[in-house]
């Protein structure tokens, strides 16, 4: 299968340029770049020289849709909301990796983006990408919103708690870390060396995007009103994810049936490990790979459930499960390309 990246030079495509050099199925044929056209994509990244040697092109949406069978996107929020309804009415598969199509409220999208949202339309054709949650409505579609990375990771460790309704709806407390590479690679005074070494902080508390986005899907898991107070932190580390998540358990349970419970849930999800009693996921030991690690600890003494969730959030959370995704459409093994080992330490 021939595919192309849109936007080109941002962290999210050099991920799936990785990948898919690698994939049994799928080749790179085109890759998108407005502002680097005709720039090698090697000069851009010389750890990618003599793996991909091609050059960056300029969007020609109908020249591409005769070229490529399949389109990620992987640029900034505002952007695929243009482009990508062009090319699924020429026949072409998109998976957005950005939060233009996560929302089916134009309203809503409006409130927490800033900007005009894509076409209802194509608002309610996209499928939500939670790999393991919407396996089968992905199987059939042609438009991919991929989820963020601070949701995967929150979304896969509270989905099985909240359906199962072992815990109350408007309890839920989601502690986000995240590396500085979720802030991309455009410079930005808050993630210079000096301001970001030896340095965390707390940003956008009760405005950041992906909060609509996580309410979303538990609120339609739930099939009841479900709201978050979610803090986000970035952290001196390149890349990572974790989340804390506490919540009130409405029943008592043991430490050994929740865990059961998960790893009965997840049992046909190769991408999601759940850890033994006592052992406690950390961001390295997902580095680079698009698994996600979850520990759950029941807290009989404040009567809640602890989940801490780990990812690499520009595997797992972008690249990685974009990929994933390709192959739930295309019938292919689910681990084809992604079979990596994370890197560690």
């Amino acid at each position: 299968m021939k595919v192309a990246i849109i936007g080109g030079t941002g962290y999210g495509a050099v991920e799936l340029a990785r990948f898919l050099q690698g994939h049994p199925y799928a080749e790179l044929t085109t890759i998108i770049s407005h502002s680097q056209d005709g720039v090698s994509f090697s000069e851009v990244y010389p750890h990618m020289a003599e793996i991909i040697d091609q050059s960056m092109e300029s969007l020609d949406v109908e020249a591409l849709s005769k070229k490529v069978n399949l389109v990620f996107f992987a640029t900034p929020s505002n952007v695929s909301k243009d482009i990508a309804p062009a090319l699924v009415e020429q026949g072409v598969t998109c998976i957005d990796l950005s939060g233009d199509f996560r929302l089916d409220s134009p309203l809503l999208y409006q409130t927490w983006y800033g900007a005009p949202a894509a076409e209802q339309d194509y608002l309610d054709q996209a499928v939500y990408g939670l790999s393991e949650i919407y396996r089968q409505e992905i199987k059939e579609a042609k438009l991919i919103a991929n989820p963020g990375c601070y949701p995967t990771a929150t979304l896969l460790g509270l989905i099985p708690a909240i359906q199962e309704k072992f815990i109350t709806h408007q309890s839920i407390i989601v502690d986000g870390k995240t590396g500085v590479s979720g802030a991309g690679r455009g410079l930005s005074l808050p993630v210079h060396f000096s301001e970001m070494n030896d340095n965390t902080k707390a940003y956008k508390l009760g405005v950041h995007k992906h909060i609509p986005e996580m309410e979303r899907f538990l609120t339609k898991e739930a099939k009841d009103s479900v709201q978050v107070n979610f803090t986000p932190h970035i952290v001196p580390m390149t890349r990572g994810i974790m989340t804390t998540i506490y919540a009130d358990l409405q029943e008592e349970i043991t430490q050994s049936e929740i865990e059961a419970f998960y790893q009965a849930f997840y049992q046909n999800a190769p991408f999601v490990r759940i850890r033994k009693s006592g052992s406690i996921p950390s961001t390295k030991e997902v580095y680079g790979s698009n698994y996600c690690d979850i520990a759950l600890h029941v807290d009989k003494r404040t009567g809640k459930l602890i989940i801490v969730s780990v990812i690499d959030n520009l595997v797992k959370g972008a690249a990685g499960q974009a990929i994933q995704n390709m192959n739930i459409m295309n019938d292919w093994d689910e681990m084809a390309g992604l079979n990596v080992a994370p890197i560690y330490p």
